[in-house]
């Protein structure tokens, strides 16, 4: 067991019982190994993440990181929001509903284990399937260092801006944004790297 995900559970108040009830049935499968990452427990798979248990104001879940994947034959799969495309989760509200289900985690937990061993893959989108707004387009075309700056950057920090500037719905507030940003991408930072 890994110390971290240890003083995780400890410190659990809201979901303890139903944290521990899903640390133990995932401790079952002898072929995954606890770790901590994201500030959770994950459990990994020859070193590749299989499954992260984590916590919410009306929920705790399971989150399979290829949950796209998997068959999900009871239909208790969620995908998170819209914009999550691999992970999905299985949700509970109480401890009780986890033993009920148990039957069905153990065999989402096999199935995902057994996708990792296969070495599928998810498909991710790419940037160019990601529309870059019409207000942002003029200012690239404008200004060519911004342009080379933006270009410059990652695929997923080029995805980070161009999702940040598509979630607006008034160009006014995608105008904003552009500008709020616009230092930000000229020093080659993503969306979420500190200045």
């Amino acid at each position: 067991m890994n110390p971290q995900a240890t003083a995780f559970f400890e410190k659990a108040s809201k979901w303890r019982e139903a944290y521990l009830h899903l640390r133990a049935i995932i401790l079952e499968e002898k072929e995954l190994q606890e770790d901590f990452k994201w500030m959770h427990p994950c459990y990994t798979f020859e070193g590749k993440n299989v499954v992260l248990i984590h916590g919410f104001k009306d929920y705790c879940a399971l989150l399979f990181h290829k949950g796209a994947l998997m068959k999900d034959e009871a239909g208790v799969l969620i995908q998170q929001t819209e914009n999550v495309q691999a992970a999905r989760q299985i949700r509970f509200t109480d401890a009780e509903s986890i033993l009920e289900l148990k039957p069905v985690i153990k065999a989402y937990i096999k199935e995902a284990i057994d996708i990792e061993r296969s070495g599928k893959k998810i498909t991710l989108k790419q940037v160019t399937e990601y529309p870059v707004p019409e207000e942002f387009q003029q200012v690239l075309d404008k200004d060519a260092l911004l342009q080379q700056a933006f270009y410059a950057l990652s695929p997923g920090r080029q995805k980070g801006y161009l999702f940040h500037f598509n979630q607006a719905k008034r160009p006014a507030t995608r105008n904003s944004r552009i500008e709020k940003y616009y230092q930000h991408i000229l020093n080659g930072k993503g969306i979420d790297d500190p200045a």
